[in-house]
């Protein structure tokens, strides 16, 4: 005669399969963010090299941690808003192919980040000159052929008038937007590589 089981042996015996994946995917979890903190030494400059610290984790660990890294490094790729920032960000991207130093392709993405990164700098610099000589001649026009004292045009900062700010807020929000999609376009490709 076959047995039946009862509830309670059913339910534990489910508890026991979900414990099962659970402590799988936790170790998962737990070997992740140590690639992730890894990286974070490495983007710190407290860790030198990023191949030999992934091959010091166990093999069963070792993609878990990778993928970690790459998530970290990942991250810290943003538009730069100083020179640190950019630091950071060409930092990363330097972990980024130590982790995948034969692959082409990988070269080929990290080299247009970078250069995202360069020409977003550049362009950055040149819509703020051209707004400030736009704004200048126009304070100049509505001002008229004012004279100072010493018989110079009187010097005016264009950055700190209203009109400045406000153009300039819609101008760097179009161009943070433009080049944030074209770092998002790239890091999915990493992305996909990495996981």
């Amino acid at each position: 005669m076959a047995e039946i089981k009862s509830t309670m042996d059913m339910v534990m015996e489910r508890a026991a399969r979900m414990a099962a994946r659970s402590v799988g995917q936790s170790d998962s979890q737990e070997s992740e963010r140590t690639g992730m903190r890894l990286a974070a030494e490495y983007i710190g400059l407290s860790l030198g090299d990023l191949a030999p610290a992934l091959a010091g984790q166990a093999p069963t660990e070792q993609m878990a941690v990778r993928k970690g890294m790459a998530r970290a490094l990942m991250r810290n790729i943003i538009l730069p808003r100083d020179e640190t920032l950019m630091a950071t960000s060409l930092r990363a991207i330097e972990g980024l192919l130590e982790l995948e130093q034969s692959a082409a392709d990988m070269a080929a993405i990290c080299g247009e980040l970078k250069q995202i990164l360069e020409q977003y700098n550049q362009h950055t610099e040149q819509i703020r000159t051209q707004l400030e000589d736009a704004v200048r001649s126009q304070l100049e026009q509505k001002l008229g052929p004012q004279e100072s004292p010493a018989g110079s045009r009187m010097s005016m900062d264009p950055a700190l008038h209203p009109m400045f700010q406000k153009e300039w807020v819609k101008m760097k929000a179009d161009l943070d937007l433009q080049y944030n999609q074209a770092l998002d376009q790239r890091k999915e490709l990493l992305r996909q590589r990495f996981a």
